[in-house]
């Protein structure tokens, strides 16, 4: 199963579209907040044709999306959040502990817009897709996620770049 996972639009889709035009096919699409509702308009025109799930980041503030979402892939559970939340700022802990207490293998969050592929724990995998249209890593580049799920198999995490 291939799920696209992108965070923090602020509204500027164009690089969202680019990433779809780009991956093509996707039996999923996770947007993890900070899309100021046009994501949802972008979705219902871009011809997207697999389920999508979104949740509200911290400057979305309209109780549009869930804050968090807990979703089933690929025969893998999945913490769907923002992060703020969470205080990722300053670490992926309480993010960590959470993923635990909802027996989820996966915890996926934004805000910080720097990606991130944490593996320190193997029971689970923490992932930010990066920034999709105002990064603040080093190279400056938009980013997001590729991830492949199959049951009973290691999650495949690829962070790709505009």
């Amino acid at each position: 199963m291939k799920i696209l996972v992108m965070s923090d639009s602020h509204g500027w889709d164009y690089n969202a579209a680019e990433a779809v035009r780009r991956e093509k096919t996707m039996d999923a699409l996770i947007h993890l907040g900070d899309a100021q509702e046009t994501m949802a308009q972008f979705l219902r025109g871009s011809g997207v044709r697999c389920p999508a799930y979104m949740v509200e980041g911290n400057c979305d503030m309209d109780g549009y999306f869930p804050r968090e979402q807990i979703v089933e892939l690929g025969g893998h559970r999945l913490l769907l959040t923002h992060g703020h939340d969470f205080y990722v700022r300053f670490g992926t802990e309480e993010l960590h502990d959470e993923a635990i207490r909802n027996q989820c293998d996966i915890a996926l969050f934004g805000h910080t817009h720097k990606p991130l592929l944490e593996e320190t724990d193997p029971a689970v995998l923490i992932l930010n897709p990066g920034s999709i249209s105002s990064p603040r890593q080093e190279n400056g580049r938009p980013s997001y996620l590729v991830l492949e799920l199959e049951a009973d198999r290691r999650p495949v995490a690829e962070l790709r770049y505009l």
